[in-house]
Formats: structure tokens, C-alpha cells, sequence
């Protein structure tokens, strides 16, 4: 690693952070569309959801994920499904262009993203390097 290379702090990694950013606001806003118990009023808020929800899942998910370990142990991780699904709906409280009635829509949509986000990691996930 050597200094010039940690001057460009993205190195490719903005573009697929942006493409993958695009794309859950993608999915997000179909979930509107497509779910009469979701309403997003536009792609612009589907970007704006997704950043939200993102940001929730940096601050706010590991301390819930910690307060509510012996839960999830128990339920050998399916809890963790409940915690997005919560977060999803602290972020339609908080948005005025979004809105989920209810939880288990809420529950359907963390469903969908967590899929969503196994297959975009399976897209973009970088190649290793061999040593």
C-alpha cells in the first residue's frame, strides 16, 4: 500500500457504491409501486430512502443487533430480519415520501433488500488478489 494509492481514497470503489446505491433506490421504488401498502412519491425518494435506511444500518442497527443478541442467537439470526424491518419503519416515520403501513409490509420489504444486497455483493464484490 503506498502513499499514492491512498490519495485516491475511492480507486473504482465510488462508482459501484453509486451503482449499487442506484440500485437499491431502484428496488425500493418498485416496492412502491408494485405494493399497495408502500408508498415512495419518487425515484428521487427512493435515493433518499435507501441513504436513510443506509445510515440507520451504520448508527443505529449495531446497537440494536448488541441490545438484542441473546433474541437473535435464539432465533439463530432471523431476529435480525424484525431489527431491518423496524429500521425501515423509523425511516418511513421519518420521511415524508415514504410510507409502509404496518410491519410485516415492513417485514416483506427488509426481506427484499437483504436478498437485494446479497445479490448486488455477489456483483460487485472485487476479485482477490492471489498472493
Amino acid at each position: 500500500h503506498s502513499y499514492r494509492s491512498s490519495q485516491n481514497g475511492c480507486q473504482g470503489g465510488c462508482g459501484a457504491v453509486l451503482l449499487r446505491w442506484f440500485a437499491l433506490a431502484g428496488i425500493i421504488f418498485l416496492m412502491g409501486e408494485y405494493f399497495a401498502a408502500v408508498r415512495v412519491d419518487s425515484f428521487v425518494w427512493g435515493l433518499i430512502v435507501a441513504l436513510v435506511v443506509g445510515l440507520l444500518n451504520i448508527f443505529v442497527r449495531p446497537i440494536l443487533v448488541i441490545l438484542t443478541l441473546p433474541i437473535t442467537i435464539l432465533t439463530l439470526g432471523l431476529f435480525l430480519l424484525v431489527i431491518n424491518a423496524v429500521l425501515l419503519l423509523f425511516a418511513s416515520w421519518l420521511l415524508e415520501g415514504f410510507e409502509i403501513e404496518g410491519f410485516w409490509w415492513a417485514a416483506l420489504m427488509a426481506l427484499i433488500l437483504a436478498v437485494s444486497n446479497g445479490l448486488l455483493d455477489a456483483i460487485f464484490r472485487k476479485p482477490r488478489r492471489r498472493s
